[in-house]
């Protein structure tokens, strides 16, 4: 990872994009129940609260290998909310 600049706006960039996808669903399906749509919104956003939390984190000892464990975090996390959009 090139800084934490760039950690936090992939954070934000990643998960945004997810609840925007979501926001596309429910207007391109408006009859459709929003309850599974809703849940994934929330769940991007404890997982934003979550992982920013883990950035700002000062008491680390090996940062490299902390910041490179939350990179992987958000990608496993992103492919997981992308899967459960595409089975809306």
């Amino acid at each position: 990872m090139a800084s934490i600049k760039n950690l936090k706006r992939n954070i934000n960039y990643i998960l945004g994009d997810i609840i925007e996808e979501c926001y596309v669903w429910e207007l391109v399906n408006p009859k459709a129940d929003t309850k599974k749509s809703q849940a994934i919104i929330e769940d991007a956003i404890a997982t934003f609260d979550t992982l920013l939390d883990k950035v700002n984190e000062k008491k680390v000892e090996n940062k490299k290998a902390h910041f490179v464990g939350i990179n992987k975090e958000l990608e496993t996390k992103a492919n997981t909310l992308i899967a459960k959009i595409n089975k809306l």
